[in-house]
């Protein structure tokens, strides 16, 4: 199973063309940041949107951009792939996400991963003019103007929230038909019938979310379109420093990837865990 490193890239932590040098020459396969536009100071949704989670970190609403340091560290590397865990597809502008996804990809030389999430944060989206109950149809069909936008020469999209004219748009990626598109977060059955319809990908948290449970769902929802469920690949976000033991565990599941976390700290302490995740790979 191949190894990825994930960190929230922040103002106060090591920065990520650094950090991309040193995850390349260890060897690991992929670097994914996550993203916050902001976080609201009321904290009317807690961490997660799950009651009585703890503080939300302060790295949450420091971090930078995904894509431009994304692209910043496709710069000063050339083997490793670099991913959005996750992209809060809902809360940004589909014309000109897809516009920095294929421009990522063709600067990176094909080696982007599209990382994407519903979010949970109420208030954070709601700052962007989204609607929070609206927020799953609405990345559905940002996801599929898209793809369009990637592989169409002349693009018109006409859903139930998103109307689009009939407009020219470049690059294209250069992976074909498109980046890879990874759907984060735990699956119920319209988060899997999702992951079925538009996703090569699921994202799941080990230790958070029930991987055999989602899985089987996806199963079920790629067998009900007749999609091969093969065809869906498994990357696991770790939210804690996995063990030999977990990594195996995931792998017999069928995982083809691990994601080790980082701490949002200086190079004092992300290097030496770098070099400890770095024993793990095979």
């Amino acid at each position: 199973m191949d190894l990825g490193i994930m960190i929230f890239p922040t103002d106060k932590s090591i920065q990520p063309i650094e950090l991309a040098k040193e995850v390349e020459a260890r060897g690991f396969e992929s670097l994914w940041f996550p993203e916050h536009s902001h976080i609201p100071t009321s904290r009317e949704t807690p961490w997660g949107g799950r009651k009585g989670a703890p503080p939300l970190p302060e790295m949450y609403w420091r971090s930078h951009d995904q894509f431009v340091v994304l692209a910043a560290c496709a710069a000063v590397t050339s083997k490793i792939r670099l991913g959005t865990g996750i992209t809060l597809v809902a809360q940004r502008d589909p014309i000109w996400l897809a516009k920095e996804a294929a421009s990522l990809d063709m600067i990176s030389g094909g080696r982007f991963e599209l990382g994407i999430g519903y979010g949970w944060c109420k208030e954070e989206m709601r700052n962007h003019g989204i609607v929070f109950n609206q927020r799953r149809e609405l990345l559905r069909e940002k996801i599929m103007l898209m793809k369009k936008l990637w592989t169409d020469d002349e693009v018109s999209y006409d859903g139930e929230l998103i109307k689009f004219e009939k407009s020219w748009a470049w690059p294209k990626p250069t992976q074909t038909p498109h980046p890879p598109i990874l759907m984060g977060g735990a699956v119920g059955p319209k988060t899997a019938a999702h992951v079925a319809e538009f996703c090569d990908g699921w994202l799941p948290l080990g230790g958070a979310h029930n991987v055999e449970s989602g899985l089987a769902q996806i199963k079920d929802a790629c067998n009900a379109i007749g999609r091969d469920p093969a065809s869906v690949a498994l990357s696991m976000f770790y939210a804690r420093s996995a063990k030999e033991d977990d990594i195996k565990a995931h792998k017999d599941l069928g995982a083809s990837r691990g994601i080790m976390p980082l701490p949002s700290e200086g190079p004092d302490v992300v290097l030496p865990l770098l070099d400890k995740y770095a024993v793990l790979i095979n």
